[in-house]
């Protein structure tokens, strides 16, 4: 979790009272945050002179981003403590009218596609909000931002720069500029061999230094206001008497984009003229369809279940009760018209963490107190825990193989591309797969498909053991699917492997047969005279089959009919040498592999 460092004498100052650290332990762990440590009980270091005034160390929650800075903190426990109301954030039209325009190049795409902006008029700044700024910058960049790689924030003085801005992407020898608190102009290649040592900097020039077009953001006088995520220009950089700011952002994530430029303006805008507003930015972006107005600050409409919310916390609390609670969360809400179980709430645009009703419980268990919730459990519980069933299928598998003799691996899913396809001589349509868009190694380059690469990576990894070798899985494979919406599937197989001087395929047989007993399938035989007993019940037979992967004349598909409906399940047979070469195994495999949901 991220730690803050906060001003001590001006956190209590903000708040209106003073704590002892045990007080302020327990307010902060009643809200859910930690003091990690009070640096007035330890020697502090001398700085220009001076000790270090006493500093308080806050451990955030990862998922708390509106609280990485001394304004969020002091908000939050605030509005927690009743003492203040949750602000309205507005926005509001700038003085001449007209909005600043912020034009977006198509060749943007190609590096950094998404653009955001705000401004925020009148601003005042002291030393110690300019230096949390600054600083809120810093951990929305480490955090939320990835290291730049997913948005990066530039912060200019309005009045040194004029619009109409454009977001450019161009070749790097064609950007020249004086970089942040630089005297000298250089062009894109200069700048990335010029920073390539620097301690701060040279951990960013990665994420576009091989790009064929670096991005620019110019004013209407192609002014360089920042190449983004390296640095800013000097020309446009703020001050402590710096009264308009205009901030820019660019990323490769358009939700943590607005995340960012939400929490940045939300915190500083209470140091405007008319506190808690905010000037919003004109984009035009027509070739992705991205053309808005930025930052958009309405509060989020959602609603939760009054009886779930009672549940999950063991109390009976009326939803005028809730909605108080709520309150002292920063949120706005009222007992619902359409259902007495149903709260309408309005989540403010600084709670990017509330995805669900349960979020919105945990703040109602927050606010009414964690030591005050009743100990009821087990006796009672707002939700009932039970496997899901392929998992119970799934072990019902597992267990009859381990009882069998085999034993269990558990390979990783990724494999590279190679392993999947070519080594098993199988050919990829190119709608098969899910592939990595940028994978880090050859061997991880897509999700498998089927399990044997796994189980003979195995082999070859342990072929020193003595043989047999009888391993097995039960685990997902993946399928492209373009009819879902996450256009892809998982599928629960089992597959095992046998490994030895002989083949071992009476051996994989006779597995895939006890297993099939187990999942109450009847082995059906064509031999005349032979007939299931009953047609109602679940049958099984094998084919005959010509895959490229087994052997000629060895391999066998699986076939089931369940429910009158016939699937084929998988196959199983003795491996082709050609695959056994690939997997640099001497001894012959004989492997099964089949899909398990069909029984479910």
């Amino acid at each position: 979790m991220p730690t803050i460092t906060v001003d001590k004498a001006g956190l209590f100052k903000a708040l209106g009272q003073d704590y002892t650290t045990e007080e302020f332990d327990e307010l902060c762990f009643d809200f859910g945050i930690e003091l990690d440590e009070d640096t007035s009980t330890s020697q502090r270091p001398i700085v220009n002179g001076k000790q270090e005034p006493p500093q308080l160390k806050i451990e955030i929650p990862a998922n708390r981003y509106d609280m990485l800075c001394f304004e969020g903190i002091s908000l939050m426990l605030n509005i927690f403590r009743g003492k203040r109301a949750s602000p309205g954030y507005r926005l509001v039209a700038p003085p001449k009218g007209e909005l600043q325009v912020f034009n977006v190049d198509k060749e943007t795409s190609r590096i950094r596609p998404y653009v955001s902006g705000a401004v925020l008029r009148n601003i005042k700044f002291t030393k110690e909000s300019y230096d949390s700024f600054i600083a809120l910058q810093d951990k929305l960049h480490q955090n939320l931002a990835r290291q730049r790689s997913l948005v990066a924030i530039g912060t200019h003085d309005l009045d040194t720069i004029e619009g109409p801005f454009s977001y450019e992407a161009l070749p790097p020898e064609k950007i020249n500029f004086v970089p942040l608190n630089q005297t000298r102009a250089m062009n894109g290649v200069e700048l990335m061999k010029f920073y390539e040592n620097d301690r701060h900097l040279s951990r960013y020039l990665p994420i576009i230094r091989d790009s064929p077009v670096y991005p620019v953001i110019y004013d209407s006088k192609r002014t360089v206001c920042s190449m983004p995520p390296i640095i800013n220009g000097d020309h446009s950089k703020i001050t402590l008497k710096t009264r308009n700011v205009f901030i820019d952002m660019t990323a490769t994530d358009r939700t943590k984009l607005d995340i960012c430029n939400n929490i940045l303006v939300s915190m500083f805008s209470q140091y405007t003229e008319e506190p808690f507003t905010v000037e919003p930015v004109k984009i035009v972006s027509p070739h992705n369809h991205q053309s808005r107005e930025t930052p958009d600050l309405t509060p989020r409409e959602t609603q939760a279940e009054v009886s779930y919310i009672n549940n999950c916390c063991g109390l009976n609390l009326t939803p005028s009760e809730i909605c108080s609670l709520l309150k002292r969360m920063s949120y706005t809400a009222s007992p619902s018209r359409a259902s007495p179980d149903l709260i309408d709430i309005h989540v403010p645009p600084t709670r990017a963490d509330v995805l669900h009703q349960a979020d919105i419980m945990e703040d109602v268990a927050i606010a009414y107190g964690f030591n005050k919730l009743p100990r009821s459990f087990p006796s009672k519980s707002g939700t009932i825990a039970q496997p899901l069933m392929i998992n119970k299928l799934s072990d019902i598998v597992r267990l009859e193989a381990a009882m069998a003799g085999w034993s269990e691996v558990m390979p990783l899913i990724l494999c590279s591309h190679d392993e999947n396809f070519a080594y098993l001589n199988r050919q990829d349509d190119g709608n098969t797969a899910v592939r990595l868009a940028n994978p880090k190694t050859a061997e991880y380059q897509v999700v498998r498909t089927t399990l044997l690469p796994g189980l003979l990576k195995t082999i070859r990894e342990n072929k020193h053991h003595s043989v047999p070798i009888k391993i097995f899985e039960v685990s997902d494979v993946a399928f492209k699917d373009m009819s879902l919406e996450r256009k892809s599937r998982n599928e629960r197989h089992f597959a095992a492997a046998w490994y030895g001087k002989s083949s071992g395929f009476e051996v994989v047989h006779g597995l895939m047969d006890r297993i099939m007993l187990m999942l109450k399938s009847a082995f059906v035989v064509g031999e005349e005279g032979l007939s299931s007993k009953s047609a109602e019940q679940a049958v099984y037979w094998i084919d005959e089959v010509d895959d490229p992967t087994f052997f000629p004349g060895h391999a066998a598909a699986i076939h089931v009919r369940i429910g009158g409906k016939e699937h084929i399940i998988g196959v199983f047979g003795i491996l082709h040498p050609t695959v056994l070469e690939k997997f640099e195994l001497k001894y012959p495999v004989s492997t099964l592999e089949m899909n398990i949901e069909v029984f479910l």
